[in-house]
């Protein structure tokens, strides 16, 4: 029985009240359906915030991984075999190269500090989070021999800049002249826009193929870190941990 005795008793006093009772029914009632709309917003509201998270986790997860493996100084020389042995790690489900930094970058006067995102271009075009994101251009016109990147809307949007224009971007560790220092500026034509529906990410971001990232950063065949995506993090963690070089320090949670 849903109900006891004593419970039926009691809903029976005060939602069918005898002669006189009209006060108590009347109260009784209003309380009923104040607290039944209390319930209903409170499960409406925490349904809502619990997809939202899960939504905002599964971009956020999908752009930057469960965790990152990252070498001291920040850079990853024998990173390819790094690689593979880290998608052979138990639970590990991806791994992906990545070089970033944050740079400016400059359009007709305008001036906005990016994250500067180097991927393989694979990488890219099987990324969850990106697939289907483009609002303007194409992914596919990336290539790892064209200057060419993806930027995010809104940063398109500060900027004033279309797909087949160019942006410039300022690394300001250029090359040593006996005056100092002279940033590197390299032009790249904007080959897809896209909208993520994160703020910070589609503000910011600005994703080109790893090749030129390297040239862009004077990495010569270095990355910077890896991504870890896993089915359980925590033990994907501890593995690597233990089957990774000495050299490369400690993955690091994102």
């Amino acid at each position: 029985m849903i109900l006891s005795r004593y419970e039926r008793m009691v809903a029976r006093r005060y939602l069918l009240p005898g002669k006189g009772e009209g006060f108590i029914f009347l109260v009784a009632s209003i309380s009923l359906v104040a607290v039944a709309l209390g319930v209903a917003a409170l499960i409406i509201v925490m349904s809502v915030m619990n997809g939202f998270r899960a939504e905002l986790f599964d971009k956020i997860v999908g752009l930057n991984g469960h965790a990152v493996i990252q070498g001291y100084g920040g850079r990853l020389q024998d990173w390819r075999q790094i690689l593979s042995e880290t998608k052979q790690t138990d639970g590990v489900t991806d791994a992906t190269a990545l070089i970033e930094q944050p740079l400016l970058t400059t359009f007709n006067g305008r001036v906005e500090a990016i994250l500067a995102r180097g991927m393989s271009v694979n990488d890219v075009l099987r990324n969850d989070t990106l697939k289907g994101k483009t609002v303007a251009g194409d992914l596919r016109r990336l290539n790892a021999n064209a200057d060419k990147v993806a930027i995010g809307s809104r940063l398109a949007q500060n900027l004033g800049v279309q797909v087949g224009q160019s942006i410039t971007i300022i690394n300001p560790a250029g090359r040593t002249t006996p005056f100092g220092t002279v940033p590197r500026e390299i032009s790249y034509e904007v080959a897809a826009i896209f909208e993520v529906g994160v703020y910070d990410y589609d503000k910011a971001f600005v994703i080109m193929p790893i090749e030129r990232a390297q040239i862009l950063m004077l990495m010569g065949d270095e990355i910077g870190i890896q991504n870890i995506k896993s089915r359980r993090p925590k033990r994907c963690v501890k593995a690597c941990c233990a089957t990774m070089p000495a050299k490369l320090g400690k993955p690091i949670w994102v």
